[in-house]
């Protein structure tokens, strides 16, 4: 099994701005909904074998608050590093000219990466994990979630490029 949780609320979020790879720390908002959440799993009886998280700030954090409420071990996992939007990381998220980036999957984004680069490396690891006998939290980024959402489910271009998810909402995965 994998719960896929993306990482609290940033001050970037709160600016609309694109993340990316860029790093923007949680507010004290995004702390409470990391540490809410956390419950929820212990609530849950979640009882995974490993958190693993992106190396941004952000993920770290939200892993932190989950590791230390529930006991699951954590460890950092690179591939679920935020995509690298390029010239866009710190322009509004509903720029016109970002959405039509978005598209074009083969592109890469003027300093950045392609979506085929960076679904290459998630579904690298998914197929790792699919390997082993075990259950994992992995705790990343919006972009993260909409490659392991296409991992699993078959998505229309529109549907792959429209997809999100909210602050540490949580989606659940059969491997």
């Amino acid at each position: 099994m994998i719960w896929f949780v993306r990482h609290g609320e940033t001050v970037w979020n709160v600016e609309n701005k694109i993340c990316g790879a860029t790093d923007s720390p949680l507010t004290e908002r995004g702390h409470q909904q990391a540490i809410e959440m956390a419950e929820k799993f212990r609530g849950m009886g979640i009882k995974a074998d490993m958190i693993l998280y992106s190396p941004l700030s952000r993920a770290k954090d939200t892993a932190l608050h989950i590791s230390e409420i529930t006991g699951i071990p954590m460890k950092e996992e690179k591939r679920l590093y935020e995509q690298c939007f390029g010239k866009y990381e710190s322009t509004p998220r509903n720029g016109a000219e970002f959405h039509e980036a978005k598209k074009q999957f083969l592109n890469r984004y003027e300093g950045g990466e392609s979506m085929f680069q960076l679904a290459h490396r998630v579904y690298g690891l998914l197929d790792e994990l699919k390997e082993k006998d075990g259950d994992y939290i992995l705790v990343a980024h919006n972009g993260i979630a909409r490659v392991i959402q296409s991992y699993f489910y078959e998505m229309t271009n529109e549907e792959y490029a429209s997809f999100g998810i909210k602050n540490c909402e949580i989606l659940e995965y059969q491997l």
